[in-house]
Parts: structure tokens; sequence; C-alpha cells
């Protein structure tokens, strides 16, 4: 896979750690954040809400006006949340 150089901003005492860990492990920076990043990046793309919504294309401004006034007409009744239900993964 082809790599990219790039800048980040990190807070000092943060960039300070990095480099702690990076030592100790023998590692370089671009190791531990790469190493962070993946774990990170798994987490997230495990999380429903992702899963549920990561390849659902965008509304057209055609769709999303008429979502907007569907919205837009219901009552008070129609948004009283009439039961809940969890769900774990």
């Amino acid at each position: 896979m082809a790599t990219k150089a790039i800048n980040i901003k990190m807070d000092e005492d943060k960039l300070a750690d990095v480099k702690k860990v990076a030592a100790v492990f023998h590692m370089s920076i671009t190791d531990v954040v790469t190493d962070a990043l993946d774990e990170y990046l798994l987490k997230m793309m495990n999380d429903p809400f992702y899963r549920l919504t990561a390849n659902v294309e965008d509304a057209s401004n055609e769709e999303t006006q008429e979502i907007l006034d569907e919205l837009g007409s219901l009552s008070d009744d129609d948004l009283t949340i009439e039961s809940v239900r969890r769900f774990s993964v």
C-alpha cells in the first residue's frame, strides 16, 4: 500500500508520551501513531452507528427537503417515545 506524508498537530505532552512509547518498544513515532489509529478505526468501524450508515448514500436536495417537510409536520404525539429497546454487539 502506498504511503503519504502528512502533518498533524498534537499536544506537546501527548507527543512526549508517544516518543517515550516509541523508544521503549523500539518503534518509530509513525508506527506508534499508525498502530493506535488502526485500533481506533477498527473500534469505530465496528460501532453499530457506523455499520448502519457507512454505506448509505447522501440524500439529494429534493429528498432532504421532503424529509424535512415531513418531520416538520409531525405533532408532539407523533414524536412521543412509545418504547425503548437496547441492543448490544
